[in-house]
């Protein structure tokens, strides 16, 4: 007699269920494999259902790729604006607040993974490309000049070139995240995140010299 209390087959799931356990299996081996290399059958396996089942709800890679963007990145992007909307304090306060947040939500997670997916393939697709410049790079920088154009105006920054600024400011944070990816394994004198970024933080809001009335150089050309 079969035994009452064995589980269920990972495919028995109920129907709502299925969709989320995709989308963590797709993140999980795009993080792993990068895009090219991720197939449909293995998501489908990782998440215990069958490859018909997994075009019920993606039609292919790339939507499936979307999905997990959307599903997963996006609505920190949408975090990130409404504590800028409803922010009462400081922006060099909002802007500390803003960079170690994102090292907790993003840079700390398998979400940073996203990023060196990108990096290294982008060339390749396109199509995906644009995707991810149109709905996350593009709204990223839009987030970043608000907070700068916001300290701006409250007399809190001086006057810059915030779009330039904002290149600036993602260089070192995307650099962080190629290194946790790329060498974090095999050097010998490894990167603490914690530290780097409170100097990264205390570089951009105090400078180097120290006398900043009479910089030598200007970005507000």
């Amino acid at each position: 007699m079969a035994c009452p209390f064995k589980s269920k087959p990972r495919w028995e799931r109920r129907k709502e269920a299925r969709p989320q356990e995709l989308l963590a299996a797709a993140l999980d081996l795009f993080v792993e494999r990068g895009y090219a290399a991720t197939r449909l059958d293995d998501v489908a396996a990782q998440a215990g259902v069958s490859k018909g089942t997994l075009y019920l709800y993606f039609t292919n890679k790339e939507e499936l790729f979307k999905a997990v963007v959307r599903e997963n990145v996006l609505p920190l992007l949408s975090e990130a604006e409404e504590i800028i909307d409803g922010y009462a304090g400081h922006s060099a306060e909002l802007f500390r607040e803003f960079i170690l947040g994102w090292w907790e939500r993003i840079g700390n997670t398998k979400l940073s993974g996203i990023t060196k997916l990108m990096m290294a393939e982008s060339g390749n697709f396109p199509e995906v490309a644009k995707f991810y410049h149109d709905e996350v790079i593009s709204r990223s920088n839009i987030i970043i000049i608000r907070m700068l154009d916001r300290g701006i105006a409250r007399g809190e920054f001086r006057k810059i070139n915030a779009v330039q600024a904002n290149k600036v400011i993602c260089a070192p944070i995307i650099m962080l995240m190629m290194w946790k990816h790329s060498f974090s394994g095999c050097q010998t004198e490894p990167i603490s995140p914690e530290e780097y970024l409170n100097c990264f933080i205390d570089l951009l809001l105090h400078g180097l010299l120290t006398a900043p009335s009479a910089p030598l150089t200007s970005m507000d050309s």
